[in-house]
């Protein structure tokens, strides 16, 4: 097996491990929000930890991966995943509210460090490849919540306690990462004939495409996070679901999800960015409503899918259009993740808010906004002509 492929495999095994880290609670939220004795509201705010520890960390997430390298940052970035979670488990354990929400914080800034680091990783093999890859190792990620929200559900049918579901993924994170970093490209392979630029991120700051591909990253991402966080909840509290059926239809918008990314590269390649994006961005929106609105369980797993399977590509997209030119691309991934992560700030706490006062299922349809802002910014993702021709 040669380099490339070898970093392919530990790149991909670092987005899905990222991926069950991030499902290993939110599949049985409502579980979460019973064991601390939360409402709608004080859930989004406890959403609210978790991107806020996030966004706090990701400015410096692109100076991160400059200095110290992709590999090392992501491994730094799963211990700090790991302590969050376990801090999180505790809080479950206890029914405190106030480990918990330090675990979350903790966890927030470690996986945006891990975030941007894998995906700086993973663009850099997608262009020595030649062809497309970011929707593949953004399936590793699905796969991860795929595991994570089938790991949930059976574990919720069994009775068995969150904080020890947590505790254990907790643990398993940074030594799976040890091994998988090793197989990243060396660092010294990235530009080994040029030094790595100084002020990139106060530059990527002031480029308007980077801050547009930012915009539609963040749409995408409000797209795909408000269903992670409430879709579960939606089913139980809007749709009188049991908690098995909650994490069923959380399982099933992403493995749709993950369909929607290991078929993604194909589709970019013959039809291109563009085109995609705003196909799947319609079917997005027609999965929504179908949540929102149906009455029928089956209808509401229908829209699920679809939801799922429309905003598969947008934040992978994002990611590859961030990285076009590579000595730019950790400066501009880290501002498009730092703008994009706007969505997991803003969007558990606002969703939470409009659930109390007109229910989960309208509160919702705050995602149409970003679906249609989405699909009205999805030229910027265009490859810009001949970046490095000169």
């Amino acid at each position: 097996m040669d380099a490339l492929a070898r970093a392919r495999n530990g790149v991909l095994a670092a987005f899905a491990a990222n991926g069950l880290c991030f499902a290993s609670w939110l599949s049985r939220a409502p579980q979460a929000r019973d064991a601390l004795s939360l409402s709608a509201a004080q859930l989004g705010l406890l959403l609210l930890c978790l991107s806020g520890g996030a966004c706090l960390a990701l400015p410096a997430s692109g100076p991160a991966v400059h200095r110290w390298g992709a590999a090392r940052v992501v491994l730094i970035g799963s211990i700090l995943v790991g302590l969050g979670l376990l801090g999180f488990a505790a809080g479950l354990a206890a029914g405190t509210v106030w480990p918990a929400a330090v675990g979350l914080v903790l966890t927030g800034i470690g996986m945006s460090n891990w975030d941007v680091a894998m995906n700086v990783a993973g663009a850099d093999v997608e262009r020595r490849r030649g062809r497309s890859l970011m929707p593949r190792l953004h399936a590793g990620f699905s796969l991860g919540t795929v595991a994570g929200g089938g790991v949930g559900a059976l574990l919720a049918a069994w009775l068995v306690p969150l904080a020890i579901q947590v505790a254990v993924v907790a643990v398993l994170a940074p030594v799976a990462m040890a091994f998988a970093v090793r197989l990243f490209l060396p660092e010294e392979a990235h530009e080994p004939d040029q030094p790595r630029p100084k002020g990139d991120a106060l530059r990527a700051w002031r480029e308007p495409r980077t801050l547009l591909i930012g915009l539609l990253t963040l749409c995408a991402a409000f797209a795909e996070g408000s269903a992670n966080d409430w879709l579960a909840v939606a089913l139980v509290d809007g749709h009188q679901t049991s908690a098995v059926v909650g994490a069923l239809g959380f399982g099933v918008f992403v493995t749709a999800m993950t369909i929607g990314r290991l078929a993604g590269g194909a589709l970019l390649d013959r039809f291109g960015r563009v085109v995609v994006l705003r196909g799947l961005l319609a079917v997005a929106l027609v999965g929504l409503l179908l949540v929102a609105f149906a009455s029928s369980i089956v209808w509401v797993l229908v829209g699920a899918t679809l939801w799922g399977f429309g905003a598969s590509l947008g934040f992978p997209v994002g990611m590859s259009a961030a990285s076009d030119e590579p000595k730019l691309a950790a400066a501009r991934v880290g501002v498009v993740s730092s703008v994009a992560y706007t969505a997991f700030l803003a969007g558990p706490p606002l969703i939470g808010l409009l659930a109390e006062h007109s229910g989960i299922l309208h509160a919702l349809l705050v995602v149409l906004g970003a679906l249609v802002v989405a699909l009205l910014v999805t030229g910027v993702a265009r490859p810009p002509a001949a970046p490095e021709a000169r």
